[in-house]
């Protein structure tokens, strides 16, 4: 189902997102939003490695 590679980048995820919240409503709102960016940008980097792992397995 999961491989861990998925794991660590759904754990980068969560962890960059309860991170922009806890800095936007502590007041910084300026470094929540930074770090609220990262969010898709996490995203995009783990789909684009899944589809080089899965493209690499259809090459073999």
């Amino acid at each position: 189902m999961f491989k861990k590679s998925d794991i660590f980048f759904l754990l980068a995820v969560m962890i960059s997102f309860f991170v922009s919240g806890f800095l936007w409503f502590s007041g910084q709102r300026m470094e929540g939003i930074f770090t609220a960016i990262w969010v898709p940008a996490i995203l995009g980097f783990g789909i684009y490695f899944k589809l080089m792992v899965m493209g690499a397995s259809n090459d073999e």
